[in-house]
């Protein structure tokens, strides 16, 4: 690392040239003439380059617009590669007010939750790597995490986050968070290993034990005049914590004469304070998971201004859920199902209480670039995606117990999305030259995302073939969008960035099937303009203030449209005519470059209209639960955040965070009791702390807290017992590493996370104090 002096404006310019390189200052902040003097016109500064690394992403240009008119936070290799990482999702979770929803390592379901998004609306993030989208907006729930398997941890150059949807060169699904993942590129010949094993031991209810993992990657590359390539594997095995129990309400039935005693039963108050009995593991279980992962990157210059690039990635999952009942009989059989006696009354259990459950996936994503470098002027650049489900197949049995009895085989192939972007930006040679004191954007983006799911019954739920068909649901989802964005120095001190988006959303080919039946659906369309706008005053040399309003619109995915499906006495069914959600995000920042770093403080407010939830509808009878319009959402908060190097005292870096969120249902016409309550799982607070302490050049020492304050499980605050099963905790999480690099060529790693063993929930259970050991080689 540099370390730059600031006795000069020069200085001061070269100071924050490295702070944005380890992620302290947004681009922006160094980008605009925000060092020029009052009276003066704007100072040319010479040219400074800084490589936070020996592996530059040389030639690319940022991943992050230089005058981009968000909130940026970022996160540097130099930084995650001293905390416990094993998921590329690892990196961001010391990010201010956000949080991953990852319930154990290797959790395809890690969805990201920021501000006034939920971590169960997955669609209102964005996730880029290299300019490739992972966001699976296939659906907007726990399960349609972003794709972090085609990055893993050992590529990563840098990860910056884009807080709100302010910028036009973004769809209406950065209404969250933009999360723009820079791999790196090698300028020599290289090659590493990297082996971790990790164990937690879990204690809750009738499960008391340890679950082990480990991960093994390697990587090779080079380059070779004008061809640079890098090619990785990594293969990940891990066991988790239980997921889900088995609950049944405490019944007061008097036990029938037929009924079989039973003992093993733990009793507890569930979320809402009413006493329950766990009876054993059931759902997603205990899971055993094996991933594969395989990717190659070649860039080739064709000149030294064009660059062109290819991508492809592959991931393999399998996994295995399997269940448990704590319950057994007075011959001390294991019980599954029936009506049973605990504690003298009756209970009846239905037979998929313990139903287990296996599938594997096969995944791949092809990606190829071209894109210009020139240093001023005009720049293109044209990225094209395509992520292929090629298999995908869950077995679910239809009664617990170890057999191989009937139960349901689903087939997801044929589903995946398609993406193209094209952009070009001008920079002004100097600024009275040209298009004096502008950089323009203009752009034109394409995504289609489809999906087929076909269920059939199976005789032999592990192995069994297809049987009768059981039900089915597709659709496409299609966006063209416009945009033009233009960022305009107007004075040496102000700087406007404003810009319009232009979306065209179409919903076509959507049907759901039953034995015997299928009901298509209407197509449906919509177009809306996305004006935004941004002002910011260089106060001072180091002192930056912003504010910033826009409007967007979040589409609903192909989930929220067409999937769902009838169960006897209520439905959970689709909705083909939701309204998109349309929010008016505004922001007021300021950014002070002080004590050795950058200094942020943040007032922010969304207010959604038409936001998408699953929600039941109380107003009809029967109750109908889908994903529905709610009226109004707003949020507002205040963010702090400090990133700073050589704090205090020299090889001291401190990462830290403080936010407060206040998001509440202002309108609800479907379920009226919710107005004025707290939305889903939006915590009041968060709170996050990481430093790391350098201990001369070979070693370092890590120590982190992650805070979570109240948040409620439902729309109407009626959870009122948060910190046990089923419940959303208040937490305090502890992490540590300590690092020792003995030799360039070598590291080792000694790490636990959740130090204190907090036993915490969102809903399920998360790891328990879970130690590290780590060994990389690197040529």
């Amino acid at each position: 690392m540099l370390d730059f002096a600031w006795q000069s404006a020069c200085a001061r310019a070269r100071k924050c040239a490295r702070q944005a390189a380890v992620g302290i200052l947004p681009l922006s902040f160094f980008s605009s003439a925000a060092f020029a003097e009052p009276a003066a016109d704007p100072i040319t500064l010479p040219a400074v380059t800084v490589s936070a690394s020996g592996e530059a992403h040389a030639g690319a240009p940022p991943a992050v617009d230089p005058d981009t008119p968000a909130t940026v936070e970022s996160v540097s290799r130099e930084q995650f590669e001293n905390w416990n990482v094993v998921n590329t999702e690892d990196v961001l979770k010391y990010m201010p007010n956000f949080a991953v929803r990852k319930r154990y390592i290797g959790d395809p379901n890690s969805i990201v939750a920021v501000r006034g998004t939920s971590n169960v609306q997955s669609a209102r993030a964005l996730v880029y790597a290299d300019g490739l989208l992972l966001s699976n907006l296939l659906g907007n729930s726990y399960s349609f995490a972003p794709r972090w398997s085609m990055v893993f941890p050992d590529e990563i150059a840098q990860v910056d986050v884009l807080y709100g949807a302010f910028s036009a060169l973004y769809p209406g699904n950065s209404l969250g968070a933009t999360v723009a993942i820079t791999t790196r590129m090698p300028t020599r010949f290289e090659a590493d290993a990297d082996v971790k094993a990790f164990t937690q031991h879990f204690s809750l209810y009738g499960v008391n034990e340890s679950f082990n993992g480990t991960e093994a990657s390697a990587t090779i590359g080079d380059r070779i005049g004008k061809f640079s390539y890098l090619l990785g594997v990594n293969h990940l095995k891990n066991t988790s914590q239980p997921l889900q129990f088995a609950t049944l309400a405490q019944s007061t039935k008097p036990a029938n004469a037929g009924d079989t005693p039973v003992t093993g039963a733990y009793f507890y108050n569930n979320q809402n304070g009413a006493p329950t009995a766990v009876i054993g593991v059931n759902g997603e279980g205990i899971q055993h998971s094996v991933q594969d992962q395989f990717k190659l990157k070649t860039q080739y210059e064709f000149t030294p201004w064009l660059q062109g690039g290819f991508t492809l990635g592959y991931w393999h999952r399998k996994y295995d859920n399997a269940t448990s009942t704590f319950l057994v009989d007075a011959n001390g059989n294991p019980v599954y199902s029936g009506k049973v006696v605990i504690g003298g009354a009756e209970y009846t259990i239905p037979a998929a209480a313990f139903a287990p459950s296996s599938g594997w996936s096969e995944n791949w994503l092809y990606g190829v670039s071209l894109a210009t470098r020139n240093a001023t002027g005009w720049n293109g650049e044209a990225i094209a995606s395509y992520y292929d489900v090629t298999n995908s197949v869950a077995r679910t049995a239809n009664a617990g117990g170890p057999g191989n009895g009937a139960g349901a085989i689903t087939y997801g192939d044929g589903t995946g999305w398609k993406t193209l972007d094209l952009k070009a930006t001008y920079t002004p040679l100097s600024p009275k030259a040209g298009i004096a004191n502008h950089r323009l954007a203009f752009g034109y983006h394409y995504d289609n995302y489809f999906v087929e799911n076909r269920t059939y019954d199976t005789v032999a739920w592990r192995d069994g073939g297809a049987g009768a068909f059981n039900n089915a649901f597709a659709g496409k989802t299609e966006t063209q969008a416009l945009y033009a964005q233009d960022a305009w120095r107007f004075l040496p001190r102000f700087k406007f960035v404003y810009g319009l988006r232009y979306e065209d959303w179409h919903a076509y080919g959507g049907y759901q099937a039953l034995r015997g039946a299928a009901l298509p659906y209407a197509d449906a369309r919509e177009r809306h303009v996305s004006p935004k706008f941004s002002l910011s005053f260089d106060v001072a040399q180091d002192l930056t203030l912003r504010a910033s309003i826009g409007r967007a619109y979040r589409f609903a995915t192909v989930g929220e449209l067409f999937q769902g499906q009838i169960n006897g006495s209520s439905i959970v069914n689709n909705n083909p005519n939701l309204q998109p959600e349309d929010d008016l995000v505004k922001e007021l920042t300021a950014e002070w470059a002080h004590w050795g770093g950058l200094v942020r403080l943040s007032l922010f407010q969304d207010d959604v209209k038409n936001s998408i939830f699953s929600q039941t509808d109380t107003t009809v009878i029967p109750n109908v639960t889908n994903y529905q319009n709610i009226g109004k959402v707003r949020s507002r908060g205040i963010e702090s955040s400090y990133q700073g190097e050589d704090v205090l005292v020299r090889g001291l870096d401190l990462l830290a965070s403080v936010a407060y969120t206040q998001s509440k249902i202002i309108a609800n016409a479907q379920n009226p009791a919710s107005v004025g309550k707290y939305f889903y799982r939006v915590p009041l607070w968060r709170i996050d702390l990481a430093t790391t302490y350098h201990l001369g050049a070979r070693s370092a020492v890590m120590l982190a807290a992650r805070y979570s304050g109240r948040q409620y499980n439902t729309l109407t605050n009626t959870d009122s017992n948060p910190n046990v099963y089923g419940g959303t905790s208040t937490y305090v999480v502890a992490d540590a590493k300590y690092t020792f690099r003995p030799t360039k060529a070598s590291e080792l790693g000694v790490g636990i996370d959740n130090i204190f063993d907090a036993r915490y929930f969102v809903y399920h259970p998360y790891p328990g104090r879970t130690f590290y050991l780590e060994a990389k080689l690197k040529i």
